[in-house]
């Protein structure tokens, strides 16, 4: 799988035509140093829990590795804090030598943490799709971007997490799907992020009470089509108003970017509308999506997580990346 890849990406670098590489990645809660009173309480700067300049800078400096390693031309990033903390990986990106000029955060709620994007590749524009008028759904980041002629849009999502059911993570479905219909099942759509889902969610959940409030609907299979996918996007055949999860493009033991209790999940997710599976002037090169399960992201425990003590009072440890691993897909553009 890896070789034919690594052959497609050759033939297509001689004959001219354009990679774009994709990512998504959960950083783990990336505060500033700023204290504006929605901190989590372990992220109150300069506290008893140590979040400070070092451990601050410390953190910056694992995630910006990660992302210089993948040098993804578009990254879609989640629980930024706001625009400071982005800017401030930005920078730490920038003095590795990889430069985004381009940049945008959801950042009109005054939600705890929330989405953005770094790109090498400027886009025609980027605005928040919002889920509910309170805080309790983090907005849609919505960018679209025009790349060798070819129209690109991009949602970047962080829907609600498993503690709470899935009528909440319905919620913001249903908003990314309205928008979706407003656009158009015609164009080329990305929809990745972390959605608190995995790529068979109405499978994983159906005994779950906690979890199924909604009858055996579910956001990321239902709502957004996803459900009932083929093993391969060469033999997909779907209606135009579904998504394809690219996660069905690889080995099933790769699906996985979180590890609970010793449980791998696939949290996160890259969706794509059909015409960018119809090998046309914009297209998902198969078998390019991955995981980025590289050695010093794991631990014996799973994930190598960015560390707190759990004791009365909780303290940065200074070591550490995130609970998630990232995402990488590979797209071909004639």
């Amino acid at each position: 799988m890896k070789t034919l890849f690594l052959l497609f990406t050759l033939f297509a670098t001689l004959f001219g035509d354009k990679i774009l590489t994709l990512a998504t990645y959960n950083v783990e809660n990336l505060f500033d140093l700023e204290k504006n009173g929605t901190e989590y309480e372990e992220y109150i700067p300069n506290s008893t829990s140590n979040w400070n300049q070092r451990n601050y800078k410390i953190k910056l400096e694992n995630i910006s590795h990660v992302i210089k390693e993948m040098d993804a031309d578009i990254i879609a990033l989640q629980e930024i804090e706001n625009l400071q903390a982005l800017m401030d990986l930005r920078f730490a990106l920038k003095q590795k030598g990889l430069y985004y000029q381009y940049y945008s955060i959801a950042d009109k709620k005054n939600t705890t943490v929330k989405v953005a994007l770094l790109s090498k590749i400027p886009f025609l524009y980027s605005k928040e799709l919002s889920v509910t008028l309170t805080n309790e759904h983090r907005n849609i980041l919505e960018a679209k971007f025009k790349i060798e002629n070819q129209e690109l849009y991009i949602f970047v999502n962080h829907w609600k997490a498993k503690s709470g059911p899935e009528s909440k993570r319905v919620v913001s479905a249903k908003a990314l799907k309205k928008r979706v219909e407003e656009i158009g099942y015609d164009k080329n759509i990305i929809l990745l992020g972390d959605f608190n889902s995995d790529y068979e969610e109405h499978i994983k959940f159906a005994r779950n009470r906690k979890h199924n409030d909604t009858n055996g609907i579910t956001g990321i299979n239902h709502i957004l089509g996803t459900i009932n996918q083929q093993e391969n996007s060469s033999k997909i055949s779907s209606a135009k108003e579904s998504f394809y999860n690219l996660w069905y493009d690889t080995d099933e033991e790769n699906r996985y970017t979180h590890i609970y209790k010793d449980k791998k999940e696939a949290l996160d997710n890259i969706l794509i509308s059909q015409p960018l599976l119809q090998n046309r002037d914009f297209s998902y090169i198969k078998n390019s999506i991955t995981n980025f399960n590289r050695n010093y992201l794991l631990s014996k425990k799973g994930v190598n997580r960015w560390e707190i003590s759990q004791g009365s009072i909780k303290k940065h440890k200074g070591e550490g990346y995130s609970d998630h691993l990232p995402i990488i897909a590979k797209f071909n553009i004639r």
